[in-house]
């Protein structure tokens, strides 16, 4: 197959791609946009580029994961509802992904997205401290877990912000608490979304393996950064994340259109 010929530089590129990609998606999410633009780029067909994504992903949510589990940024025994119903979330939308169209999804996305970064850009005060919980224990399970976690598994990008803004308004988590349980939820709902591609066969294993080495390594330096930095850190990047998330899913749905606006226009 034409994409496992690629020469040894090629593959060191993606490991250093992956690590960026890891870094960037353990503090603030988005990483897919650097990652999966690349793969596409590579010449892989898009099932087979959103398959080794998800494998190269899984590698960085488990590394940031472990690093918040480990330093006692997140609790598994109280999350365990939560983590639970996003793993079932996921794995529903993972297998209607694979019958149904996204399309509206796909017209929807920029703007929950821009939405959040306005979010944080225009409420400073939120995530400095923790507040009052809104939502108990199962409730916030079936809204943040199941929901988002079938988003995740469904159609995906943006799903850790998404996580994170759960945890800031609806549990009351400061913001750095917030990104650390958010990733924790990440990788389950990537790990769920996973195994249907490797049944499907779709993963290529090799860029896949190559990339989740730089994307263990980028995400524990993020998240260790997390830890340290908090919410100076993790804001600023989480509102540059959102709009250029939403810029590139924008030019995703309407490029032709916004081409043919600006040759018309100039």
């Amino acid at each position: 197959m034409e994409w496992l010929s690629f020469g040894v530089e090629v593959y060191v590129v993606l490991f250093f791609v992956a690590m960026l990609a890891g870094f960037i998606d353990s503090i603030a999410g988005g990483g897919g946009l650097i990652t999966l633009p690349v793969l596409l780029a590579l010449g892989l067909p898009p099932a087979q580029s959103l398959a080794t994504n998800k494998l190269q992903s899984v590698g960085g949510a488990f590394s940031a994961s472990l690093y918040f589990i480990r330093q006692k940024a997140v609790n598994l025994k109280d999350q365990r509802w939560t983590i639970l119903c996003t793993f079932i979330g996921a794995t529903i939308g993972a297998i209607l992904i694979q019958r149904l169209q996204a399309d509206l999804l796909r017209a929807v996305l920029p703007i929950l997205v821009i939405a959040i970064g306005l979010y944080f850009l225009f409420s400073p005060k939120v995530g400095e401290q923790e507040r009052q919980k809104r939502l108990s224990v199962w409730p916030f399970a079936l809204v943040a877990g199941l929901g988002v976690g079938f988003y995740d598994g469904f159609f995906g990008p943006g799903a850790g912000s998404f996580y994170a803004l759960a945890y800031v308004t609806l549990c009351g988590f400061n913001l750095t608490k917030s990104t650390a349980h958010a990733k924790v939820l990440n990788f389950t709902s990537n790990f769920a979304s996973l195994l249907f591609f490797i049944i499907g066969g779709k993963v290529i294993w090799s860029i896949g393996l190559a990339m989740l080495g730089g994307q263990v390594i980028g995400a524990r330096i993020g998240a260790k950064m997390v830890l340290t930095r908090g919410q100076k850190l993790i804001r600023p990047m989480l509102i540059t994340v959102s709009f250029v998330m939403s810029c590139k899913l924008i030019y995703d749905n309407h490029g032709a259109q916004i081409h043919q606006w600006l040759s018309g226009f100039f």
